[in-house]
């Protein structure tokens, strides 16, 4: 439901809850909201992601930059149901952590695809200044 689903400039909520447990948490242009707590010292996270009921059942209309889209997401929140919600609650493991920097628009810039992981994690997506190899 969300492979190739991307956003830009998404305004989040950023808090230390205490050392080492950090909670990031954002609603996306589609009405989803996300909650992430992440452990970084034990390379682990907990994220809850609340699919409105239109989201689950018209995913094609989310997969892609939402950025260009955002009309057709707000015209599609007001046209479809909103409950019940889609809740997923998951951890997963953190297998790759560096600091890109701030305001680094080469970190989220294309829709990810399959061996993107990969890729980074072997050397062949960023150069040494996090900046996209070969755009």
């Amino acid at each position: 439901m969300v492979g190739g689903r991307w956003v830009t400039d998404q305004e989040a909520d950023i808090v230390m809850l205490t050392e080492g447990i950090y909670k990031i948490s954002w609603t996306e242009p589609t009405g989803t909201d996300v909650a992430l707590d992440f452990m970084p010292n034990e390379k682990k996270l907990h994220g809850t992601i609340f699919f409105p009921k239109w989201v689950e059942e018209h995913p094609e209309i989310t997969v892609t930059y939402q950025n260009e889209h955002i009309d057709l997401m707000e015209e599609s929140r007001e046209k479809y149901e909103t409950y019940p919600k889609l809740v997923v609650p998951e951890f997963a493991n953190i297998t790759y952590m560096v600091n890109a920097g701030q305001n680094n628009e080469d970190v989220i810039s294309e829709a990810p695809y399959t061996e993107m992981p990969n890729d980074i994690r072997n050397g062949k997506y960023f150069d040494e200044n996090y900046h996209r190899i070969n755009k």
